[in-house]
């Protein structure tokens, strides 16, 4: 996947989101009851077959979106995303500084 900077929906990405019409709440929840990790296995569902998650993910990485779950991912997930995400363009920093 390319990282790239996202504008918020930028290329109207939002307009073929599978969660258009979703309860954001499902997307939202918090905590480790069992209504909670429902709602969050919901939303990963819901954008395991959205025609737009990656967008939605490299907006959610790139503007560090900290709650919810975007493109697939919860907060954790995405944490580690973003942190191999810095990891890999430190690397190609130094790669092009190196090269110079």
């Amino acid at each position: 996947m390319a990282w790239r900077r996202a504008v918020w929906d930028s290329d109207g990405w939002r307009e073929w989101a599978a969660c258009q019409e979703a309860e954001p709440a499902i997307f939202f929840a918090s905590g480790s009851a069992p209504e909670a990790i429902e709602a969050t296995s919901s939303a990963k569902a819901m954008c395991a077959c959205c025609p737009v998650a990656e967008e939605c993910l490299v907006f959610a990485v790139t503007t560090n979106q900290d709650h919810g779950v975007w493109g697939g991912l919860d907060e954790e997930e995405r944490r580690e995303v973003r942190r191999a995400w810095r990891r890999a363009s430190r690397r190609a920093g130094s790669a092009t500084r190196v090269a110079s």
